[in-house]
């Protein structure tokens, strides 16, 4: 369970005032269709944070535990300074749904900007250093839906309320703790 809950608050702080929070948000104003909006990121998410996950459990079970657990500990050391830098989303990829309709543009744009973002980093970690990667994928997941969804109902005046500069920061603190703690062996339980 601890991977589930620690998977879902991890990611859902750091998707506050992440590329695909403000691109739920671009997504909300300019369709006005919450409904598919909302389905497009789930399976998405679903499908994005699937890979991630079984990327982790392939490192699991192809890198030796004292390689897994430095590379681990400064790669959540990295996903907290990384956390510290705002993103920015491209209008290419709003233009998406001007092809896909709604729903298709949400699932495309959602999954192309997820690739190799700091939640997916941090999907493929997770499932590392827990060794439950359907746990966390379910955990990143709903995490993504926390952070995500409230910003396809209420847009931009969530964003002017949240300083993001604590929430990016609060995100960065619990990143830079798990890879303390990795490095310190607190995954050792665990094989890690």
């Amino acid at each position: 369970m601890e991977a589930l809950w620690v998977s879902t608050g991890v990611v859902a702080l750091a998707e506050i005032g992440d590329k695909t929070q403000l691109l739920a948000f671009l997504l909300a104003a300019r369709f006005k269709k919450p409904a598919p909006i909302i389905a497009g990121i789930l399976l998405a998410t679903l499908l994005n944070h699937g890979l991630a996950g079984a990327l982790g459990a392939w490192i699991v079970a192809h890198v030796s535990p004292d390689i897994l657990r430095w590379a681990l500990g400064l790669s959540f050391i990295a996903m907290a300074v990384w956390t510290l830098i705002p993103d920015r989303v491209e209008e290419d990829e709003v233009s998406i749904a001007q092809r896909f309709g709604v729903f298709g543009a949400t699932l495309v744009t959602f999954f192309l900007a997820e690739m190799g973002d700091k939640t997916q980093v941090a999907t493929v970690a997770m499932a590392v250093h827990y060794a439950a990667p359907l746990m966390v994928v379910v955990g990143t997941t709903f995490g993504m839906l926390i952070a995500d969804v409230p910003a396809v109902f209420v847009g931009d005046r969530l964003s002017q309320r949240l300083p993001m500069r604590w929430v990016r920061g609060a995100a960065a603190a619990v990143f830079a703790a798990l890879g303390g703690m990795t490095l310190l062996g607190a995954g050792s339980a665990l094989g890690v």
